[in-house]
């Protein structure tokens, strides 16, 4: 049975820490499930990941659902949040509607996630009326990274600290069940965190959060463009690929592989017949 957002809730109130990572493939998220990670996020962060992008902006709905089904016929027992892709949310209520609700009837999402707070929590109540449950996103909104000047710490003076827990409260009241903080002061997103009734999910937010959520490839080592300062890598993934694809190479070459392990054999006297003919 998959987790709810009642659990998730629950979690916060008990004191225990939540964990959620990325997925963006059946392999992945089954090993995800299999692990006992209770949130899977298929994050619009597969735009540079997987499709190569340098940003997320470039990622489509389409894009967005096609993976997300597959995560979800990779999971059995993890809750599924679905990131909502840049405008797909943004023009008005009804496209952010139809959006998020694609997500869940033909992606089989069971929440989905927008970036924003005060400026999107009339459109996060009218989703969470319909009954689709929202997780928001403050902080460093990667959609938004054009506006913000780069990848940078936000809160870090008294103004931008204000807005954000205002964000926060926004989205809480909009009926959001959790709330993503990315890249913000660890003392802020403590703070935060006591504020608010919901589960704060921290990535670059320090351990006061309720949760922490990364990039999985970013903690198996997978991803080499760069690796985040938020990023603790538990594996390196790449390198043993790496070896592995070389050796792959050089058995070939040298006819090494296959051997009589990897094939698969036959009856002697129906080649003996076939030469014969």
């Amino acid at each position: 049975m998959r987790a709810n957002i009642i659990q998730i809730k629950l979690m916060k109130q008990k004191g225990e820490k939540i964990t959620m990572l990325t997925a963006y493939d059946y392999m992945t998220a089954k090993i995800i499930d299999e692990a006992g990670i209770p949130l899977i996020l298929v994050g619009d962060s597969l735009g540079t990941v997987i499709l190569g992008y340098d940003s997320t902006i470039p990622v489509t709905m389409e894009d967005m659902l096609h993976h997300t089904k597959a995560v979800v016929r990779g999971s059995k027992n993890a809750l599924v949040i679905a990131d909502m892709p840049f405008m797909s949310y943004h023009i008005n209520t009804n496209q952010a509607l139809t959006n998020a609700a694609r997500l869940i009837q033909e992606g089989g999402a069971q929440a989905v996630k927008v970036e924003g707070g005060v400026s999107v929590a009339g459109k996060v109540k009218k989703i969470v009326d319909c009954g689709i449950p929202v997780m928001g996103h403050i902080g460093l909104t990667p959609q938004s990274i054009n506006q913000l000047g780069g990848h940078k710490i936000q809160g870090k003076d008294i103004e931008t600290g204000r807005k954000l827990l205002a964000d926060a409260k926004a989205l809480e009241e909009a009926g959001a069940f959790a709330v993503v903080l990315e890249t913000v002061p660890e003392a802020l997103a403590a703070f935060i965190s006591a504020k608010i009734n919901i589960p704060t999910i921290g990535i670059g937010a320090g351990a006061g959060c309720d949760g922490q959520v990364q990039v999985v490839s970013d903690i198996l080592g997978l991803f080499t463009d760069f690796v985040p300062k938020h990023t603790k890598q538990y594996a390196q993934l790449a390198k043993s690929m790496s070896e592995a694809v070389k050796n792959y190479y050089d058995e070939v070459k040298s006819g090494l592989f296959p051997t009589a392990a990897q094939s698969f054999s036959m009856d002697e006297s129906i080649i003996n017949d076939l030469k014969k003919e």
